[in-house]
């Protein structure tokens, strides 16, 4: 009898399991239509690259090979060239002339990004782009480097949505050279061609701008999912 009012008033009690669940059913649907509505994408998600320019209309790549070293799925392959003196490509001696990414073997873990010197490579929001061929999932460099407007070019099999190409990258632009706090909330990057200089994603301290960098508290995210107890504080949490 000691056993079964242990089970029963305790922990183990397999009515109280239920509490959460009968708990929900009460609440609203939050299920969205995708795809036809899709919920907002943390800015630090990895999604498609894209290859960036100058603001001038310069390409940033210069060819060096780095993304291609760092890469642990060996999925990127780089070929750089010397710039013409006369019509140079890029601002350096020498430029990408070849440049490709093999979707197929890509993980996203944005090491490519972080190798770059000249923030050349950066990784969109786009999540939803799927092949009907082998060929289409390996991105060159004409599908890669963004138009003369500085915008992603866009492949008839992605499903670009608003804000897809903003805050691209943002986490790698949250710590500063050799970590040092003294810098958190400095930009130290070079603009680029179609939307200026990105804002610097700030850390733990108050030098940071989430409305400039998409940062969405937890309480927003996830309040439509959670019952009144349950919501976060409004300073808890960043996502």
């Amino acid at each position: 009898m000691g056993l079964l009012d242990g089970i029963f008033s305790g922990e183990l009690n397999p009515i109280g399991g239920f509490k959460v669940t009968l708990d929900h059913i009460r609440q609203k649907r939050v299920t969205n239509q995708y795809p036809k509505a899709k919920r907002p994408k943390p800015p630090r998600a990895h999604g498609r690259h894209i290859l960036n320019r100058y603001e001038d209309g310069m390409e940033k790549c210069i060819g060096c090979e780095l993304c291609a070293a760092v890469c642990p799925a060996d999925c990127i392959y780089v070929r750089g060239k010397d710039n013409d003196p006369q019509a140079p490509t890029s601002p350096g001696e020498r430029y990408g002339f070849v440049y490709e990414i093999n979707y197929l073997r890509c993980i996203h873990c944005d090491m490519c990004v972080e190798a770059c010197p000249t923030e050349a490579i950066t990784e969109s929001k786009l999540l939803e782009f799927s092949f009907t061929s082998r060929a289409d999932a390996i991105y060159t460099k004409r599908e890669l480097v963004v138009d003369s407007e500085g915008r992603p070019r866009r492949q008839p099999w992605e499903d670009w949505r608003e804000g897809n190409d903003l805050h691209s990258s943002a986490w790698m632009r949250a710590t500063s050279p050799s970590g040092s706090a003294a810098f958190e909330g400095k930009v130290q990057w070079s603009a680029e061609l179609g939307y200026g200089t990105r804002a610097p994603e700030g850390g733990q301290s108050q030098m940071r701008d989430d409305a400039a960098t998409g940062n969405l508290a937890l309480s927003e995210l996830l309040s439509k999912h959670l019952l009144a107890g349950e919501k976060p504080s409004t300073k808890e949490g960043q996502a």
